[in-house]
């Protein structure tokens, strides 16, 4: 806590090839597993913002995450029942793709890192877990269930109430809204602006098309063409969709998408 707790907050939705940690606490284990209770932590973060050496930002951040979304998770996960984890809305059957099982099935930068990282560790912060991993379930419509029982296999702080809602509700919107109110899909831009893997990436976060395009910018577009009716009745994605209007290659869009989906698939993109 001395040591990154003052931080956390500023670089909290941050991703680096630098440092796998990157200030979070990694108590997630030790809380999912009944090892620590939610009050000690937050007594404790309390104490040490009362000390005058964190700021509010990443006071409020880490207390929100705990008492905000962690709680909030676990009401979720019990008043939705167990047939929530069945959900698939989207009609998304894909099977898991080969580079969540090997990190050396992609040329993706940030992919072959976050993976590579879980093989070595069995953790990565919620960032690279929402907008990498459940991102590109999301946009590529793999199948919810077969993403959701890699991601309980794979992470050590994964209890079935913890990964059920955060991968069925917010990850791959495999409810249709019940919990979140729009998905959480992004494309290359993002990745560029929140971290450093695109940097020495084979693909170019700035193209949607041709064989350089990187596959999350052009899986986003494809996957806002694809539910493009489903989503333009959400008041929070009429403006993404919308954007569709202003593309002038959407056909070779959609053709590199089929391209890129068949590449992952055989996991050489």
């Amino acid at each position: 806590m001395s040591n990154h707790f003052a931080q956390f907050g500023p670089l909290e939705d941050a991703m680096t090839t630098q440092n796998w940690a990157l200030h979070h606490s990694l108590l997630s284990p030790y809380l999912n597993n009944g090892l620590l209770h939610a009050s000690e932590v937050i007594s404790a973060a309390i104490k040490e913002f009362k000390t005058g050496g964190i700021p509010i930002e990443s006071a409020e951040g880490f207390i929100r995450q705990i008492i905000g979304w962690r709680e909030y998770v676990n009401g979720m996960y019990w008043f939705l029942g167990p047939s929530y984890r069945e959900n698939n809305q989207l009609s998304a059957e894909r099977k898991l793709l080969p580079l969540f099982s090997d990190p050396g099935a992609t040329k993706m930068a940030c992919m072959a890192q976050t993976v590579g990282d879980i093989k070595d560790r069995a953790w990565v912060h919620h960032i690279p877990r929402l907008m990498l991993l459940s991102n590109l379930a999301l946009i590529t419509g793999t199948n919810p269930q077969e993403f959701l029982d890699w991601m309980r296999e794979v992470f050590i702080d994964a209890s079935e109430w913890v990964m059920v809602p955060n991968v069925i509700g917010m990850g791959v919107h495999a409810d249709g809204g019940a919990m979140m109110t729009k998905p959480y899909a992004a494309g290359g831009a993002y990745i560029s602006r929140m971290s450093n893997y695109c940097k020495g990436c084979v693909y170019n976060p700035k193209l949607r098309v041709g064989d350089s395009a990187c596959p999350f910018t052009t899986l986003y577009w494809d996957f806002l063409d694809r539910h493009r009716e489903t989503f333009a009745k959400n008041h929070r994605m009429s403006q993404q969709v919308f954007g569709l209007n202003r593309l002038s290659d959407l056909p070779e869009l959609k053709i590199r998408a089929q391209e890129v989906l068949a590449g992952l698939e055989q996991g050489i993109i």
